[in-house]
């Protein structure tokens, strides 16, 4: 039995003006295991927010049921489920120590000034800001504050923990260093964790499975290289990652691969999971770092027209058989970077290029 499962979760709002309604969660499933650190994957207004506040109980579903450690908790209130919340903008009490802070809900609670001096201390040392409890939150970094938020949660012991974006308002560098302590955290602790964003690489570092939403609906879920190798659609392969889309025709199977026109030539690719017939059309992802350049006579000719050097990539736009395709290369001990116009060989990396039925 999952320890979280959303079941057939349906929230609609009142439309603006008072007529009809607008279907933020349509119909969502999903089995969540005790320990896993599950993200909810999508653009603004794909549903995810929504379906977050409705695990969280701060929205209640239209229909459907919440099932956490098999009891449905859908129709509780908030602090009647075991969960904690972390929240975009830290929602840290300016007028309280950073010890203060933490202790808050334990004080709430009632529990023993004992109890909450060390639970509190144990969170202290979990998030690496012993030596703090005194300051103000305006004493201290964005990242510490958002430390702040993280103890505040996990010193209530919740059976799930909630993340609503909580890294989006940190500069780059120090985002990148709290995916990786929040990830150290909830690794430790073991806590069965629900988080929210719209980045895509973060959800890539963070996640044991990825949620793909789109609409209100979930499109995919997966381990990160599964929704990034083997998209289930197109809106998948363009919201992950960046992908190219080559129109291709099958002209023959050979067991478990495709042979496939396109761009002028032929590829040979890996057959999907649904059965291809000759001639069926056919919608190929090619990755940017799928493209291998400098192939030999036998590749595919192409012409440069952007060249972009990134330090650790080079960027190049090619015209390949009248269609333009990104492709990036990091090959660090590359003299040369390609100049516009110059005709090159293409080729693809072996295994690298993913087939998709042609949406009717």
């Amino acid at each position: 039995m999952p320890y979280l499962s959303l079941q057939n979760l349906v929230k609609k709002f009142p439309a603006r003006g008072g007529s009809g309604e607008v279907l933020a969660v349509d119909n969502v499933s999903l089995d969540i295991e005790r320990g896993e650190f599950i993200t909810l994957l999508g653009p603004s207004g794909c549903g995810k927010t929504t379906t977050l506040r409705l695990i969280a109980g701060f929205e209640f579903p239209t229909s459907g049921k919440i099932i956490l450690d098999g009891k449905d908790v859908a129709p509780l209130p908030p602090d009647k489920r075991e969960m904690s919340m972390v929240f975009q903008s830290y929602a840290i009490f300016p007028h309280l120590s950073v010890f203060e802070n933490i202790a808050y809900g334990l004080k709430i609670k009632k529990m023993s000034k004992s109890d909450i001096k060390r639970r509190v201390a144990q969170v202290l040392e979990l998030t690496e800001l012993t030596g703090l409890e005194n300051r103000a939150p305006n004493q201290l970094s964005g990242g510490q504050q958002q430390r702040v938020a993280l103890a505040r949660a996990l010193v209530m012991e919740p059976k799930v923990l909630l993340l609503d974006e909580p890294l989006s308002n940190l500069d780059a560098k120090l985002r990148e260093q709290m995916r990786v302590e929040l990830r150290r955290i909830q690794s430790q602790l073991g806590i069965t964790s629900v988080y929210v964003t719209h980045d895509q690489v973060e959800a890539m570092a963070l996640s044991d499975r990825i949620v793909v939403m789109n609409r209100g609906r979930i499109e995919q879920v997966g381990r990160p290289w599964e929704v990034y190798r083997h998209p289930a659609n197109e809106f998948v392969a363009n919201f992950i990652g960046r992908a190219n889309f080559v129109d291709g025709e099958v002209v023959r199977v050979e067991g478990d691969r495709l042979v496939v026109k396109a761009l002028g030539g032929v590829m040979d690719i890996p057959q999907p999971a649904d059965e291809r017939r000759p001639g069926e059309p056919v919608r190929l992802v090619v990755r940017p770092e799928a493209i291998r350049l400098d192939a030999n006579e036998a590749g595919f000719p192409a012409i440069v027209r952007r060249s972009t050097y990134l330090g650790e990539l080079i960027e190049y736009d090619l015209e390949i058989g009248g269609q333009l395709l990104i492709a990036t290369e990091s090959d660090v001990v590359r003299a040369e970077v390609y100049p516009e116009g110059k005709a090159i060989n293409i080729d693809f990396h072996k295994n690298a290029v993913y087939c998709l039925p042609k949406a009717t």
